[in-house]
């Protein structure tokens, strides 16, 4: 059986911006990088600098695929897989993520 955690309402974030949750005890970046129902979910947790910072880095695109750039070294990692461009042994977790029919944002549990 799937289990959902409800973190915020999707009118909590703000587009081209992420916010940080803890699911169970995952520190989980989730971005809307349109002003859409569209998210993605990643680990928060910059894996260079072992901070919990990837939340606040900076959604840009690039080969047509979206990534956010660390705020402390600016590694990228892809918004749909948390794939580190950089160096792929420091890729984060990703995690599913989605809008119910009430406009709640929910990640899935690991």
């Amino acid at each position: 059986m799937e289990q959902w955690i409800t973190i915020c309402r999707l009118d909590d974030i703000l587009p081209q911006t992420g916010v940080c949750a803890l699911v169970n005890q995952d520190h989980v970046a989730i971005f809307r990088p349109y002003n859409s129902n569209e998210l993605y979910a990643i680990s928060n947790i910059d894996p260079f600098a072992q901070a919990s910072v990837l939340s606040r880095g900076i959604i840009a695109e690039h080969d047509n695929e979206l990534w956010v750039a660390s705020p402390l070294k600016k590694q990228r990692f892809r918004l749909r897989d948390g794939y580190c461009l950089e160096d792929a042994h420091y890729s984060v977790a990703h995690y599913d993520v989605k809008v119910n029919e009430a406009g709640l944002v929910q990640v899935k549990l690991p």
